[in-house]
């Protein structure tokens, strides 16, 4: 055990379902520890504002089940300076913060890290990005509500692409990782998934659209992540209205509807968990990690490694949809 009274928490970068029951636990585990929780707003923007207020159980109580974050987030260039991070880790100390536990993803790693390094001050990650791109976790808080938001969409969809013979272009986020358009794609019966992690090219998916012809298919979804290597989803749509004249091609951007709602039970129980052990972490002492699940055991992963190594999507889950796309 450590000398640690205060615990600050944050919420950084993109919001995700589930950052909420983060903070939640974080508070309610501090208490439960004898700690003193303290809540500060819009991320490192309000840890240089000093938007810093203590509080107890029942100031989170009835936001488990809420999306978003109520400590809201903000990007701050400020922060990325060093006077900025003086700043900051200088109201940290006037609060008397003996750790900080940061829910972000990697760019707020990043920071943590950096505070870690150049001041001292103690710091646990949680990961929190609907993204699921973060090394160390076998899930990110948020990626499963995400999904579930996805494979609801795509399934209203079908209705009616079956039902003029369609083609429609779904994209959901990704701009760099592929999980969300794997798995969702998998689970919603997708003919066809473009992810950034293949180098896809327009001439393999116009021969798998041929083939699903040949097979009887009178209508498609594909599924593509915002990053995927085709030359963006409208331009895809265009180039395979040409070559199938008698598709209809439609293209639906799902957005920012993936990062809302209420978050789902895996979520909540996710949350839970890696706030209980954030504050758990702290108390041993540990800093300048995150906490993460591996086949639903709590591990801990460096700061440092987390950033800078890609979680690799699973080459049997590629396999699969493969499979079950024939």
């Amino acid at each position: 055990m450590t000398n640690l009274k205060r615990v600050g928490v944050m919420t950084s970068g993109g919001d995700a379902p589930g950052m909420n029951a983060a903070i939640r636990a974080v508070v309610r585990a501090s208490i439960y520890y004898g700690l003193e929780p303290i809540t500060i707003y819009e991320g490192y923007k309000g840890l240089i504002e000093n938007q810093m207020k203590q509080v107890n159980a029942r100031s989170v109580a009835n936001i488990i089940n809420q999306g978003g974050t109520f400590l809201k987030s903000a990007r701050c260039q400020e922060f990325r300076t060093k006077e900025g991070r003086s700043k900051a880790f200088e109201n940290a100390k006037a609060a008397h913060l003996d750790g900080l536990i940061v829910i972000g993803g990697d760019g707020s790693f990043m920071g943590a890290m950096l505070l870690e390094k150049e001041y001292g001050l103690p710091c646990i990650g949680i990961p929190g990005t609907i993204d699921n791109d973060i090394y160390g976790t076998d899930c990110t808080i948020g990626y499963d509500t995400a999904l579930n938001t996805v494979v609801e969409a795509i399934d209203k969809i079908r209705d009616t692409a079956t039902s003029h013979n369609r083609l429609f272009f779904i994209e959901v986020m990704g701009r760099d990782a592929g999980f969300i358009a794997l798995s969702a794609g998998i689970a919603a019966g997708a003919e066809e998934i473009l992810i950034p992690e293949q180098k896809n090219s327009v001439e393999k998916l116009l021969n798998a659209l041929q083939a699903s012809g040949r097979a009887g298919k009178t209508s498609s979804i594909i599924v593509v992540s915002e990053g995927d290597q085709c030359g963006g989803v409208f331009e895809l749509a265009k180039t395979v209205e040409k070559s199938f004249p008698d598709y209809e091609a439609k293209v639906t951007v799902l957005g920012h509807i993936q990062r809302g709602g209420r978050p789902s039970c895996f979520d909540r129980v996710l949350a839970s968990r890696l706030g209980v052990a954030a504050v758990e972490a702290l108390l041993k002492g540990e800093s300048g990690i995150m906490v993460g699940i591996r086949q639903q055991k709590i591990i801990n992963t460096p700061l440092e490694r987390a950033i800078s190594r890609p979680n690799t999507i699973d080459s049997h889950l590629v396999k699969v949809a493969e499979i079950v796309t024939v």
